[in-house]
């Protein structure tokens, strides 16, 4: 878990188009793949025709995995859909 903190809060680059990310800079997690992107490639995810389902998908997988925790340790769900900063 501090791993996936630590790259999910603090990723000094994107690891799609290698921009760097700066601790001002928004991030947001990907629905294919749960890494932390910048907003630039999420607006390109949300141009595939496939992200409406694949952002049920992942809001469907969230809600098991909090449901059964009873909690959303860092915000992992949240911050699939709502930018965040280092």
């Amino acid at each position: 878990m501090d791993d996936w903190k630590h790259k999910m809060t603090c990723l000094t680059e994107c690891p799609r188009c290698h921009k760097p990310l700066h601790s001002h800079d928004s991030r947001i997690l990907s629905c294919y793949d749960n890494e932390p992107i910048c907003m630039d490639c999420k607006k390109g995810e949300e141009a595939r025709p496939d992200y409406e389902e694949m952002s049920k998908k992942m809001i469907g997988q969230c809600m098991i995995e909090t449901e059964l925790k009873q909690e959303d340790p860092e915000s992992y769900c949240f911050n699939h859909f709502y930018p965040y900063k280092c």
